[in-house]
């Protein structure tokens, strides 16, 4: 199964993704390039390292988002992806995307969804008071983290602990869970949602 990894950050999900692959805990995945719409992403060196091909879509160098957008697939598409895998990809992604790839590409967000939605998630669960939160993988679609759940998580929430120290947690157990979906997305246990493949 191949794989495009979209980040904007420093992409630990994607060096846990990349440390499966190669201790032999996730197989029949390739990662095949990793994009990024920041030029100076920390991921992207994460991935020269690895010898992994990268790509940059700056959004500055685009006049209307939509034109970022179709940018954005048209490189996408050039590696042939069977999934795109979203690891702190902190854009939205548009029509133009999501109608090339809508039905293949997975997220992971730092709450339980449909709770706490957004870029906060672990600041809002804490703000609110929850006593359990978590992570989520999903599938993407044009709402913000509104897609289909494909897997949760739940991590509890321990008195006195600051923000940092509750993503961090939740970090752990984010990358378990992307590993498991890709997993099975390779073995097809988990079924992609247009096709059933």
């Amino acid at each position: 199964m191949r794989a495009v990894v979209l980040l904007s950050g420093s992409g630990t999900n994607f060096q846990a993704v990349v440390d499966a692959v190669s201790a032999g805990r996730l197989t029949g995945v390739e990662i095949v390039a990793v994009g990024t719409d920041q030029p100076g992403a920390a991921g992207l060196h994460r991935a020269d390292g690895l010898g992994a091909e990268t790509f940059v879509v700056d959004p500055k160098d685009y006049d209307a988002r939509a034109e970022w957008d179709a940018a954005l697939a048209s490189a996408v598409a050039g590696f042939e992806p069977d999934v795109v895998v979203c690891s702190g990809f902190m854009r939205i992604l548009g029509a133009a995307f999501l109608e090339r790839f809508g039905d293949r590409t997975v997220n992971t967000h730092p709450a339980l969804l449909p709770s706490f939605p957004g870029a906060h998630g672990v600041r809002d669960a804490l703000a609110y008071g929850v006593k359990v939160t978590g992570c989520t993988v999903h599938w993407v679609d044009a709402g913000v983290d509104t897609g289909p759940i494909i897997a949760q998580r739940a991590v509890e929430v321990r008195e006195g602990e600051s923000q940092d120290e509750l993503h961090e947690r939740i970090k752990v157990q984010e990358r378990s869970a992307l590993i498991e979906v890709l997993q099975g997305l390779a073995d097809g246990a988990i079924k992609f949602p247009s096709t059933g493949d």
